[in-house]
């Protein structure tokens, strides 16, 4: 890649010439400044695209009149696994919100589907219960990688579960929303610290 850019970058170098339409060749000192801010163009674009991107506006995501709250890590043995970033209206514990999770590694959908089992399992001891809605789980989560997101809306309808654009899918059972955002936002949550960063007010 880099060889490739360098490649592009010097062949304007090559010529001093006159152009077709008779203006006079560029200097030096400009063709400088010109190639530089053309170089540095992706680097400005990439950031306010991936900022864009982050928040939770596309059409077909069932969100109005939401705000942005806080944002926070999720680490595990001192690696981090993924961003949480929540949004909800005046209350962020009750709907309608919304909470992304942006992965920072490899893991199963089974694997999340089961993990977030065991942290329901804080709140509701029906294991019948709870069996039920992890089997649901398994059917909608995807493996993730790096760079992979994923948007939890709770909603009217219960909880949507969307990947980019894409519904993956809704769980309705009464008490299933109010379970599985438990883990993030209930007091009895595992991770306090990260529940306190996203219910911070007025970071975005």
């Amino acid at each position: 890649m880099s060889s490739s850019l360098n490649s592009h970058i010097a062949e304007p170098e090559r010529a001093n010439v006159a152009r077709p339409n008779g203006t006079p060749p560029l200097n030096s000192g400009r063709r400088r400044v010109l190639l530089m801010a053309l170089a540095a163009y992706p680097l400005l674009w990439l950031p306010l695209r991936a900022h864009a991107s982050s928040a939770p506006t596309s059409p077909i995501i069932p969100i109005t009149g939401l705000k942005r709250w806080g944002s926070g890590e999720f680490r595990r043995f001192g690696f981090l696994v993924y961003e949480a970033t929540l949004w909800a209206g005046d209350d962020p514990q009750r709907p309608p919100l919304a909470l992304r999770l942006d992965y920072k590694r490899d893991i199963d959908g089974k694997a999340i589907a089961a993990a977030s089992v065991k942290e329901m399992r804080r709140f509701v001891a029906d294991e019948s219960l709870l069996q039920r809605w992890g089997e649901q789980m398994q059917r909608l989560f995807p493996d993730v990688k790096p760079g992979d997101h994923l948007l939890g809306v709770y909603g009217k309808e219960g909880a949507s579960f969307y990947q980019d654009d894409r519904l993956l899918g809704r769980i309705d059972s009464p008490g299933f929303a109010d379970a599985f955002f438990a883990i993030w936002l209930d007091a009895r949550t595992s991770a306090p610290e990260l529940r306190a960063a996203l219910l911070r007010s007025g970071e975005g």
